[in-house]
């Protein structure tokens, strides 16, 4: 059968970088007899009404695709989608849970996967900082350093390395109303970590980064990549962890912790596959479509 896909995009970040990935995803689509639409999502008119709820796109008013591709965390449209019966991978509820670092903690944390230890800030409604009590008990149950990372945010740089009150105070303040979490420092990982790509039930590439400059392993930090080898802990701790929050494929980051323990990270269901192929030879896109390809026919 030949499926006709959406690949979704965001509409105010339509950079190269996504575009790239959009058509790494196309192409691999031609090559397994699949046809994609690219679409960015302000292109797409989602009508609710009681008597017919529609999406359009403005390539083809009428017709909906068979599956849609989200390079975008649009999870509202992504649901609307889903529930006009088109398969969305990944699908808006691993989009919503994928996005929130403190919902993708607490559904590791359900099924017992190893984190690092984590404090969820309480729900805030003015910019101040907490009460002396609650940052003291923070202090006490993590010690100094420790991580300030915000619920929401991409390339790390919503994440804050604490050395002392003060900054923790400021830290607080600066971040106002947006939820957020503490974190014990993963003193062995400082600057380095893996990143899995998980399709289906299989890890099928792996890169470590490491950064000499900074805390953080991003590669939009100033990190660099390395090939790799899987084994069948981490292969078995990454499957696990993408299927805790139900998506289909996901890059999952692994810490180094102690006593050669790897701790989850963060699991990031639009992980941009070009410095993976560009690292490993792996085209992950490949392997994206062929798992869609088996679901679709099922």
């Amino acid at each position: 059968m030949n499926y006709v896909g959406w690949i979704i995009i965001n509409g105010s970040i339509a950079t190269d970088k996504f575009l790239d990935y959009a058509n790494m995803i196309k192409e691999a689509a031609v090559k397994q007899g699949i046809t994609t639409i690219c679409l960015k999502n302000d292109d797409v008119i989602t009508l609710l009404c009681p008597k017919k709820s529609v999406v359009s796109s403005v390539a083809d008013n009428s017709k909906l695709p068979d599956f849609a591709f989200f390079i975008d965390k649009d999870i509202y449209l992504a649901r609307q989608l889903e529930q006009l019966g088109v398969r969305v991978f990944n699908s808006s509820k691993a989009i919503e849970i994928s996005d929130d670092k403190i919902y993708t903690y607490q559904m590791l944390e359900k099924y017992r996967l190893p984190i690092p230890k984590t404090i969820i800030a309480p729900k805030k409604y003015h910019a101040e900082s907490l009460s002396s009590n609650y940052i003291q008990k923070i202090i006490d149950h993590l010690g100094f350093p420790l991580i300030v990372k915000e619920a929401f945010g991409s390339f790390g740089q919503q994440v804050h390395l604490i050395h002392d009150i003060k900054e923790l105070t400021s830290t607080i303040s600066l971040i106002e109303q947006r939820p957020f979490l503490f974190q014990t420092y993963i003193e062995e990982s400082k600057g380095r970590d893996i990143r899995v790509q998980v399709i289906g039930n299989k890890a099928i590439t792996a890169v470590e980064r490491r950064n000499s400059q900074d805390f953080r392993a991003n590669v939009t930090n100033g990190g660099k990549m390395l090939p790799f080898t899987i084994n069948d802990e981490i292969e078995n701790l990454a499957v696990t962890a993408v299927k805790a929050i139900g998506a289909d494929f996901a890059g999952v980051d692994l810490l180094f912790g102690s006593n050669n323990e790897f701790l989850i990270c963060e699991i990031n269901a639009n992980a941009h596959i070009r410095n993976l192929y560009e690292c490993t030879g792996v085209n992950s896109a490949d392997h994206m479509i062929a798992y869609m390809q088996k679901e679709l026919s099922q």
